[in-house]
């Protein structure tokens, strides 16, 4: 790890494709947030072997990405380091260990699953708060099976950690190993991008530029940030707190032209920024948009809108890079991305010609 100060905060610079390792993991089991086609996703999928894909179906999708153990993990930061740190941890406390850490005492979500681990059983009380917590999420999904399944494996920490082991290890083989290899040199440019970028912009210009129109609240901007490029999550940004005053933010990385799929011709950016703007109701927020910076439930009203539906919309945008996000306390205020509607459409022109020139 690099470090620099910039006009407002300490800043250091991380690296690692140990973040992908289990970043692009979590995208394939929720591909649809993510703007990635699910059914590609499901081919990605099925070349785990099936004892290992289904507990990573039954467990992924209730867990966020580690970030804090991948940030500690020794250099390189690889997948392969990743796996020869796990194996050294014991099985029962494998689980625990890599997810379960203090970082997280004061989630509620995590002491749940934490108490569970320890006891190593589960009751209904454990059931409806995992419920009531993952309340928002889809319900078909995380309905009361799929909790009592996952439930199920943390009350088992030996078991779950020699499965998770091997399952990690499969997808490494199935998917990841050639996937490395792919994305490696995109991030050391874009992590090289936004070093420079730190020379020229104070630290809330380039975390703005860096996540593609996020705003920062001063809670996050005073402590000390550290900062590292991802590719699976792009546009979008990851932030996770390791200690009251150090913050890890990942940026996404990918450049516009290029596709999160290998091997696929038209860029995700510019598809997703086109399916964005291709709906009467996202089109009429970004003219509400355009005029003065609005929450989701001021959009609501002046749309007549249930509020649900307004976040969905807003939740499309923001993956498609065309509005701004300004985190102020709990709540979040946006306005459009005007630079980046142009860059569409030029963007559109561009992949037009090329593909021309290529007939």
């Amino acid at each position: 790890m690099t470090s620099t100060t910039s006009n407002t905060s300490h800043i250091t610079w991380d690296f690692g494709t140990a973040y992908e390792f289990f970043i692009s993991l979590h995208v394939l089991h929720e591909p649809e947030y993510h703007g990635v086609r699910a059914s590609w996703a499901a081919g990605v999928r099925s070349r785990i072997p099936a004892v290992e894909r289904k507990l990573l179906e039954e467990i992924i999708p209730f867990l966020a990405a580690p970030l804090a153990w991948i940030h500690h993990l020794p250099e390189p930061k690889d997948s392969l380091g990743a796996l020869h740190t796990m194996r050294q941890i014991p099985a029962p406390q494998r689980f625990s260990e890599i997810y379960l850490n203090k970082e997280n005492q004061e989630d509620e979500y995590f002491n749940i699953l934490s108490r569970v681990t320890q006891n190593q059983t589960w009751g209904q009380n454990d059931l409806q708060a995992i419920r009531k917590l993952a309340g928002k999420k889809e319900k078909t999904k995380y309905n009361d099976m799929a909790i009592g399944r996952f439930l199920d494996w943390c009350s088992h920490p030996s078991e779950l950690g020699e499965g998770y082991l091997s399952a990690m290890q499969a997808y490494q083989q199935a998917f990841f190993e050639e996937e490395e290899k792919r994305v490696a040199p995109v991030l050391k440019t874009g992590l090289e991008r936004a070093q420079e970028l730190a020379t020229r912009l104070n630290t809330p210009e380039l975390l703005t530029e860096l996540s593609q129109g996020v705003q920062f609240n001063e809670n996050i901007l005073e402590k000390e940030l550290i900062i590292a490029p991802a590719y699976w999550t792009t546009p979008l940004v990851m932030y996770r707190a390791l200690s009251p005053t150090r913050m890890l933010i990942l940026f996404g990385a990918r450049p516009a032209n290029m596709s999160d799929i290998p091997g696929e011709l038209v860029p995700d950016d510019l598809l997703r920024k086109l399916k964005a703007l291709a709906d009467p109701t996202r089109l009429k927020i970004l003219r509400y948009l355009s005029l003065e910076e609005l929450t989701p439930s001021e959009l609501a009203r002046r749309l007549q809108l249930r509020a649900p539906t307004v976040t969905h919309h807003l939740s499309e945008l923001r993956l498609a890079g065309l509005v701004n996000l300004r985190l102020q306390g709990q709540e979040k205020r946006y306005t459009t991305r005007q630079e980046a509607l142009k860059n569409t459409f030029g963007g559109l022109q561009t992949f037009l010609s090329a593909h021309t020139q290529e007939e």
